[in-house]
């Protein structure tokens, strides 16, 4: 969560920031209460088998022997001993994870994790995410972003489409999207082929589509749109929600600027996301597992780096496993990885707690691990931060000291939250 402002706004004004955003990444660590932390932006979650063992080397040799899922599909190392800042920057640099030093931590790109695997969805975002993470890393003004501007891919399907992007692109039919910007939305075009041969030749190896060179341009060029009006209001604005009325980008004039077809469209709020795919078979070749709390040990990081393509981090605190098949499922299970959708542990979250974190007011990890089971997620929070929390419908239960919780706006003992938690979890919840 950020900081407090040091100049906390008027009631209804925009937040002046005049400190720079202090989010770690992974050449910049955090100082924490169980040691430095580390987190890794990961372009759509994506690693391949080496990069996964690679971390979970450096999670045993460096850390407290596990790795932390974000809810932006980006992973954090923690507890990593003093001094190890220079010998974990070339490890992830020698694993292709750190490509550009100098916009590490602008890199926040999620996407479907499941495109192109199910047969669901417009277009394969992953490779929209490849290839905007590209031109993020190619272009120098794009390093003053903060660490806290987000891009979101949604390949047609709704699963990441409100989960509060900065800019949002959403695949459409015949190769076009929605783009939205702030409270503004377009609709974008993808420039027609030259010749009725280029429309049909396949692109080659490696290349963008049209569609993808159109979505990843969009979205640069918004990207640098919301800097020019974060300088010109000069309150230090990380994201396009905290400019100033009157401050907010020209993002029509930036969309023609870059040679993109744009059609605005009336905004409306994203329609409510879907469930989180349900643990289990993902497609015929993909499997979709949940990281209990978040957490993968170095030993849950190998099995599932073993016989995979590729391994894809999700919002959702989950892995996807391309390449296995069904029958990998038990193996991961072995593992202590939620592969049942019937496992009380789908759907529960917690922030760090006691004791990694100096503001949290109690073990909350603890106490999640003992949630009963039940259709509706649960998200506890050590303090009223709520740091981690997921987008969406959830229970929320905070932490207000060490023997009582607020459940959703009501004090609860300590020893009576497993009930409570069980009672709120099947309610039905107000629209």
């Amino acid at each position: 969560m950020p900081p407090t402002p040091t100049t906390p706004p008027e009631p209804g004004e925009a937040p002046i920031r005049d400190r720079g955003d202090a989010c770690p990444g992974a050449l910049r660590l955090h100082a924490a209460a169980d040691g430095l932390l580390a987190r890794l932006r990961l372009p759509a979650g994506r690693l391949t088998p080496r990069q996964v063992m690679v971390l979970a080397d450096a999670a045993e040799e460096m850390g407290d022997g596990s790795l932390s899922v974000t809810s932006r599909g980006n992973a954090e190392l923690r507890g990593l001993r003093d001094g190890c800042g220079a010998g974990l920057a070339a490890l992830l640099a020698d694993a292709g994870l750190l490509p550009s030093p100098t916009h590490e931590r602008v890199r926040n790109i999620v996407a479907s994790p499941a495109a192109g695997l199910d047969g669901l969805g417009h277009a394969d975002v992953q490779l929209w995410a490849r290839a905007l993470d590209a031109a993020l890393c190619a272009e120098p003004r794009a390093a003053a972003l903060s660490g806290r501007f987000l891009f979101a891919l949604d390949d047609g399907r709704g699963d990441v489409a409100g989960l509060g992007g900065d800019v949002t692109l959403i695949a459409a039919p015949n190769g076009a999207a929605l783009l939205t910007a702030g409270t503004e939305t377009f609709r974008l075009t993808a420039p027609e082929p030259a010749t009725a041969a280029d429309a049909t030749a396949p692109a080659p190896a490696g290349t963008a589509t049209a569609p993808t060179a159109t979505a990843v341009r969009a979205a640069l060029a918004c990207a640098l749109a919301f800097l020019d009006a974060a300088e010109a209001a000069g309150t230090g604005a990380w994201r396009p929600r905290e400019l100033p009325a009157g401050r907010l980008p020209d993002w029509a004039g930036a969309l023609v600027r870059a040679a993109v077809t744009a059609e605005p469209v009336p905004s409306s709020s994203p329609p409510p996301a879907p469930p989180p795919p349900a643990p289990g078979p993902l497609g015929d070749h993909a499997l979709h597992v949940l990281a209990p709390l978040g957490r993968l040990t170095a030993a849950r990081l190998r099995a599932l780096a073993e016989g995979a393509d590729e391994v894809r981090l999700t919002p959702w605190r989950g892995v996807v496993v391309v390449g296995p098949s069904a029958d990998r499922l038990p193996a991961l299970a072995a593992h202590g990885l939620v592969t049942d959708p019937a496992d009380a542990r789908t759907g529960v979250t917690a922030c760090t707690g006691t004791p990694g974190c100096a503001k949290s007011l109690a073990d909350v990890r603890a106490d999640a691990a003992r949630a009963p089971g039940g259709p509706l997620p649960v998200h506890y929070s050590g303090c009223e931060r709520r740091c981690g929390h997921p987008h969406g419908a959830r229970i929320e239960v905070t932490a207000l000291d060490p023997d009582t919780y607020l459940l959703d706006g009501a004090p609860v003992p300590r020893t009576a939250l497993a009930e409570a938690v069980a009672a709120a979890r099947t309610k039905p919840m107000e629209s």
